[in-house]
């Protein structure tokens, strides 16, 4: 039998593997004659058969095809020389010897292969990169190595949106130069017909055909050879009916004046291994921008919510005629709820909570300018209603993007009497020796309607009685069922420590709403505050 081989073109030059059985199999299987680890290679990929003194080349269905001299093909008598690759970018290369003379190539293509070992050192960059460099940098690795491996004139990368369509990134020249965006605004075609469909593009000459009505900037400019390849991640499976997942995320796209090495098919091979590649380091270099954003964004909500938490007064207040317990539980790391104790110059004190509309950032700031408004206002004479009046009208004037807060503010005298507002909040409990009632004098919802009116009530405490006051976050807790916890648990909970201390009534509401809400995520802030009235 003839020295019969395969010559394998790799990134460090050519290998032989010798054929030395009548059925030789290829692929990305261990369990194969000649394993491939490259991804446009199937695991069962190619076979070649020996058929009297026949070698025949078989594609076994493979997903990215097999090709001899450029066809696709399904079965195929091989000749001395051939040259058989496998997929369509980032598969693998190799020529069919039978004979001893060596196969004659053409200089440029020599040359290309011959480069491909620097391609071996620009991939090890580009897996380090990958692990942790700028997503910039790394576009930049990769056109700089496309170009000079290429002859390129230049050369830009395109990657996907969140829409589906191509972004444009960076561009470059030789030399290293980065080239503005608006230089390749008339190369957007062949790049969108390539990362739709999927297939390498490789245009000969602009001139031809019909090309030149289609890509006037581009010719104008002396632009004649395109080549442009889809970066395509592909990840592996172990399960044998989906043995790998793929997706485009964008193209590399190269063009010149002058044809150079840019369209040999060795180039070719090179360019389509270095996208395979270039596409696993640049959404690494995704992923570790992102991370490195979410830990930054992560880190600035802790410190903000320290902040909101600082805003906050102590949880406990004990006065000379009373006893205060409250919290916010925010349903993120920082919320739009909060509650408020105030020592006025009465020598009343006041007890105040608000709910902003939203969650999160935006009605965490809106919370720290009406806690500041509110501030202002009780520092200065007046009622409860003149106190939300003012707080409403200073809203209005700010017109923070149509949003509202509820707000409940009341103001407890030594000898009971209890004085309130109630600005589109929960009506608050008030339990005590002649039964239950709640509070929902007051008026409408806060920062909408300049010219509201507050009105105020004045109810009578005996020592004992308690008052809780809540946002809708406590009486709309969901449970894993989309059940509402709802005001009548709130109220047997209540009834239940009806002579507690406030901070046992704190803790039997929220022990409750916990294990009714066991299962499902917490879809508002909770706040509550506990009143009792010593005498």
């Amino acid at each position: 039998m003839r020295d019969v081989r395969l010559e394998l073109i790799e990134a460090v030059g050519r290998r032989p593997v010798p054929i030395d059985k009548d059925v030789f199999t290829i692929g990305r299987r261990a369990e194969n004659d000649l394993t491939l680890q490259k991804p446009d290679v199937s695991r069962d990929h190619a076979k070649i058969v020996r058929e009297g003194d026949r070698w025949v080349l078989h594609d076994i269905q493979s997903r990215y095809g097999t090709f001899v001299n450029g066809t696709r093909v399904e079965l195929h008598d091989l000749r001395h020389g051939d040259t058989i690759r496998l997929g369509q970018s980032g598969g693998a290369e190799m020529v069919f010897l039978c004979e001893e003379e060596p196969v004659s190539h053409d200089r440029t293509a020599t040359t290309a292969v011959a480069d491909l070992h620097q391609v071996t050192l620009l991939l090890e960059g580009l897996r380090a990169l990958g692990a942790g460099g700028v997503l910039d940098e790394v576009l930049a690795l990769v056109l700089d190595s496309a170009i000079e491996m290429s002859q390129a004139a230049r050369g830009f990368i395109m990657l996907a949106d969140p829409k589906g369509g191509l972004e444009f990134k960076l561009a470059r020249a030789r030399g290293r130069v980065t080239l503005p965006g608006r230089t390749f605004e008339t190369s957007r075609k062949i790049p969108e017909e390539v990362f739709a469909s999927g297939e390498t593009r490789v245009v000969t000459d602009l001139l031809d055909g019909d090309l030149p009505s289609a890509h006037l900037g581009t010719v104008a400019i002396g632009i004649r050879h395109v080549f442009c390849v889809p970066l395509r991640l592909v990840r592996y499976v172990d399960a044998d009916v989906a043995p790998e997942e793929q997706r485009r995320i964008g193209v590399l796209y190269l063009d010149s004046r002058e044809r150079g090495a840019l369209l040999s098919s060795a180039a070719r091979s090179a360019l389509e291994m270095l996208a395979a590649e270039a596409a696993v380091a640049i959404e690494n270099a995704r992923l570790y921008r992102e991370t490195i954003e979410k830990a930054r964004l992560e880190q600035e909500m802790k410190i903000a919510a320290k902040i909101q938490q600082a805003l906050l007064p102590p949880g406990n207040w004990t006065g000379a005629y009373f006893e205060a317990m409250g919290t916010t539980l925010p349903c993120r790391a920082i919320g739009g709820d909060f509650f408020e104790y105030m020592s006025l110059p009465s020598g009343e004190a006041g007890f105040a909570v608000a709910d902003v509309a939203g969650k999160g950032a935006p009605a965490a700031l809106l919370t720290a300018v009406i806690q500041g408004i509110l501030a202002a206002q009780t520092s200065v004479p007046g009622g409860p209603a003149e106190v939300i009046d003012r707080t409403n009208r200073v809203l209005v004037r700010r017109a923070i993007d149509s949003r509202f807060a509820t707000l409940l503010y009341a103001v407890l005298a030594p000898d009971g009497r209890l004085t309130y507002s109630n600005a589109g909040h929960n009506p608050p409990f008030v339990l005590g020796r002649s039964g239950m009632r709640r509070l929902e004098t007051g008026g409408t919802i806060l920062g909408l309607f300049e010219k509201a009116s507050f009105d105020e009530e004045t109810v009578q405490l005996q020592p004992g009685d308690l008052l809780v006051v809540f946002s809708d976050g406590l009486s709309e807790a969901m449970s894993a069922t989309g059940e509402e916890f709802g005001d009548a648990r709130i109220l047997e909970c209540l009834r239940a420590n009806s002579t507690a201390p406030p901070t046992v009534v704190m803790e039997c509401l929220l022990t409750k709403v916990r294990e009714f809400s066991q299962g499902a995520v917490q879809s508002d802030d909770i706040t509550v505050l506990a009143v009792r009235y010593a005498g």
